[in-house]
């Protein structure tokens, strides 16, 4: 249950008919050395480290913060996990290395500017533009914490494990005995028992057991208070000097709440994001990247699923979700097709518009001046129905254009996986 939770609110997929499409997620995430900094100011126990961007930030940073430490931690910093069994492109093993102080600014220099591959990035992996470089401490034990939002409680929920440094996944499988969840009041908030509960499910080897309370009292006040969807550590580690540490975590937070996270909205970083979705966001456009070869323009989410699905049954898969919302200009429109034909993938395009709040003029109005525009190459395939849908169809008739018009929505994915395909 456990493992299904946390699949369904960390997934970096989206199901498309059955078929897992991988997309950005569509909730702000921040690198590794910006969340201990954040949870640092909440009173969290965090290792000690600096992220730099270049070499000489590196002998810098080992010369005036590590002057006495022997072994040091270099991280790669990028937004996807999966890093210590990563590859770069340039041959080197692993973002994360344990190596000697002296050693530490040859290994971060081979990681700086180049790109890591790793599961969760695909083939094209990400650049890696910061290195975090953290004292290695001591540790005695490794253990899994994590609070999210469960629907079922409807309210934050905790979940532990006294085993940790690999995925929940794996843990839930070899362990499911071992896990805890402890579901938190959100109007009560946490309370001791909530906490105790969980440090007891943590099986501590050495650490107090009410400063323990505290740090998992602290976790949840940051959780609340920065308007996360998720905040996972792993490991939740005991050094030899029984300190409990948050050795390694992973932040989310609600996309909604920007406008009163402003702080921590600015640290979002663009360049690790899809370049696409990142120009939709500018223009007010909902888009998620895909990987099928039909890009979608939409009004409504759920006309959006629905169009997505309906080709993959003609047996095509879509390239996008894109929902232009219900009163987009024809400069958003302008700009959506841009976006679509920025893919390489993409060998056409289905166009599903039912105007009711959106007309339909104004949409096909968008059609033609963007088609006009970017010199379009795929072919385009309109479905119009709703509000002023007959002055619609008389634009797109009379532009000249070669666009493919359908009556229904049968008939627009038949006729986009059919232009796809030839």
């Amino acid at each position: 249950m456990v493992r299904a939770l946390l699949k369904r609110l960390v997934s970096n997929t989206l199901t498309v008919a059955g078929k897992p499409q991988h997309h950005q997620l569509r909730r702000l995430n921040i690198h590794e050395y910006q969340g201990s900094e954040l949870m640092s100011k909440y009173g969290v126990n965090v290792p000690r480290g600096v992220a730099v961007s270049s070499v000489e930030e590196i002998k810098k940073a080992i010369q005036e913060v590590f002057p006495k430490e022997n072994e040091l931690v270099v991280k790669s910093q990028i937004l996807a996990g999966g890093r210590g069994l990563g590859t770069f492109k340039n041959g080197l093993k692993g973002g994360v290395h344990i190596v000697k102080a002296d050693e530490a600014e040859q290994i971060a220099g081979k990681m700086l500017g180049q790109i890591l591959v790793t599961k969760q990035t695909g083939s094209q992996g990400k650049v890696v533009s910061k290195v975090y470089i953290c004292e290695k401490l001591s540790l005695i034990n490794e253990m899994y914490f994590a609070i999210t939002l469960d629907r079922k409680t409807a309210g934050p929920i905790i979940i532990a494990c006294s085993k940790g440094g690999t995925s929940i996944e794996d843990l839930a499988e070899k362990y499911p005995d071992m896990i805890i969840k402890v579901p938190i009041d959100v109007f009560q908030g946490i309370t001791d028992e909530d906490a105790a509960k969980v440090v007891d499910g943590l099986a501590l080897k050495a650490a107090d057991k009410n400063a323990a309370i505290d740090q998992v009292k602290k976790l949840y006040k940051l959780f609340c208070s920065c308007d996360c969807t998720l905040l996972e550590i792993n490991p939740l580690a005991e050094t030899s000097d029984s300190q409990l540490v948050a050795a390694d975590a992973k932040l989310n937070f609600d996309d909604n709440a920007a406008y009163r996270q402003k702080e921590i909205f600015a640290l979002r970083d663009p360049t690790q994001e899809d370049p696409r979705e990142v120009t939709a966001a500018k223009a007010d456009l909902n888009y998620i990247g895909l990987d099928g070869e039909i890009g979608c323009m939409v009004n409504g989410a759920g006309l959006a699923m629905a169009t997505m699905d309906i080709i993959k049954l003609h047996g095509g898969t879509p390239a996008n979700f894109l929902d232009v919302g219900g009163n987009a200009s024809e400069s958003q429109v302008v700009e959506a097709f841009k976006i679509l034909t920025s893919d390489e993938k993409v060998k056409a395009i289905l166009v599903n518009i039912f105007g009711g709040i959106m007309r339909c003029d104004i949409i096909a109005s968008g059609i033609v001046n963007a088609a006009k525009q970017v010199s379009l190459k795929v072919p385009v395939v309109v479905r119009l129905e709703g509000t002023n849908v007959d002055q619609g169809k008389r634009i797109l008739k009379e532009s000249g254009l070669a666009l493919v018009t359908a009556e229904d929505l049968d008939d627009a994915a038949e006729k986009a996986v059919k232009a796809a395909a030839s």
